[in-house]
């Protein structure tokens, strides 16, 4: 069993950036593909980025690429994802999501462990 917990979340003006850490509790945290997805009021959550155990694959939603980037530290059971150039429209909560595996997959369903979310808001 895996629990996951972000921070990072808060307020940020247009143009800012934010850093998210998500910390895992538990062993094999290796064993993980790691997943950021994020839900917007009355939207559906969406993926936001992923990583493979390695961190030798990475993937992004293609309205963040270029500017968000996902990392992790297996040393420290932290996944990391640095957003910057932030628009209003990222504003939303941001989920931690894991996945048994060495395959990042871009559905929610695919991912069985959550954290309970970082609110970030962007303002204009």
């Amino acid at each position: 069993q895996v629990q996951l917990v972000e921070s990072g979340g808060g307020l940020v003006q247009a143009g800012g950036s934010l850093r998210l850490s998500c910390i895992a509790s538990g062993h094999a945290f290796r064993a993980y593909a790691m997943g950021w997805f994020r839900q917007a009021p009355e939207k559906e959550r969406e993926f936001v980025a992923g990583i493979s155990w390695s961190s030798s694959s990475t993937y992004y939603a293609d309205s963040v690429k270029g500017r968000f980037t996902i990392s992790r530290d297996n040393a420290k059971n932290t996944v990391y994802l640095q957003m910057n150039s932030l628009k209003p429209e990222d504003t939303a909560v941001y989920y931690c999501a894991a996945r048994l595996g060495t395959i990042v997959k871009l559905t929610t369903w695919e991912y069985n462990h959550w954290g309970q979310g970082t609110q970030v808001t962007v303002s204009s």
